[in-house]
């Protein structure tokens, strides 16, 4: 029962969008609960490592080297492209370009989770490129855009301290002290990960309900090839570099799938509340596509456990 109800998340995703969409005031009152929310499915990823997980991630400094730079060399350059072939208006352009430039989110620790990928990788990655972003983002906005913009790094550090590292090592010690005594709790957090987020992209979408509805399709339309060329060529790149299938996926969701709300948040301070629209549309989008991608790697995993 719990394995069905977790394989059919994309469903209840798309389904809590659409009523979120409808029926936006309750739920945008519970803004808060995401970072509690998000931090309670780091918790439970935490409980799938050990210690020897991370050990094995910092002797392979390439392939997070290699992911990072993928992700900042791609993202930013097809925005750009997708803007551009589009005709979008400049701000729209921007802001392509902005969310694009901007580091891994915790989102993508979580996709990873559900995707049976390589949760250590990825959140190595996150912490990885947030710590670069703080040259990485406003570099490649100016390469591209000729914008100048100061990035938050100790907010960034801050909220990726709180969010991801600490219920992450909660987790892993919990782990690595109790093992197999945790196993029924181990198999019953796939599940509550899965109305975590649920209920996180719910509220993600109350907040931007009038962004989306004023937005056009054309620009949800840039967004929507934005995150799946990153998805395709980080996933590509990553078997070009001989990577095998779950680190694939990995850099594939690193790549794709980006820090929106820094990008948000980037965009109103430093340009405009319509060069913020992409960043706000990515934020829904990314976790809707994310969560399909992961139900389809996971019906070609049946059977096992996510890889830590």
């Amino acid at each position: 029962m719990i394995q069905t109800l977790t394989r059919l998340f994309p469903l209840w995703a798309i389904l809590f969008s659409g009523f979120a969409f409808a029926f936006p005031d309750q739920l945008a009152t519970l803004d808060w609960a995401i970072v509690p929310l998000l931090m309670l499915i780091m918790f439970g990823m935490g409980m799938t490592l050990t210690w020897a997980d991370f050990v094995d991630v910092g002797k392979r400094p390439v392939v997070i080297g290699a992911g990072v730079a993928l992700q900042f060399l791609i993202m930013p350059l097809v925005g750009l492209l997708v803007g551009t072939l589009l005709r979008l208006p400049p701000e729209w352009v921007l802001g392509l370009v902005l969310v694009g430039a901007c580091p891994g989110g915790t989102a993508s620790n979580v996709i990873c989770y559900l995707a049976r990928a390589d949760v250590a990788l990825s959140i190595a990655m996150t912490s990885v490129s947030t710590l670069l972003a703080v040259a990485a983002t406003p570099l490649l906005v100016w390469v591209y855009q000729g914008q100048a913009i100061d990035v938050p790094v100790a907010a960034m550090l801050g909220s990726l301290v709180k969010i991801i590292l600490l219920p992450v090592v909660a987790g892993t010690f919990l782990n690595s002290v109790f093992g197999a005594r945790l196993t029924p709790v181990r198999n019953v957090f796939p599940l509550v990960s899965v109305i975590a987020i649920v209920v996180v992209i719910g509220v993600i979408v109350a907040l931007n309900r009038e962004r989306i509805a004023t937005g056009g399709l054309l620009v949800m339309l840039a967004v929507v090839l934005h995150n799946l060329l990153g998805l395709s060529l980080g996933y590509g790149g990553a078997r070009l570099l001989r990577l095998d299938p779950a680190r694939a996926r990995t850099l594939a969701i690193e790549v794709g799938m980006q820090n929106s709300g820094l990008g948000v948040a980037l965009a109103v301070k430093h340009f405009s509340a319509s060069a913020a629209l992409p960043a706000a549309l990515f934020s829904v989008w990314h976790n809707l596509s994310g969560s399909l991608l992961a139900w389809y790697w996971r019906r070609r995993d049946p059977g096992h456990e996510p890889r830590p």
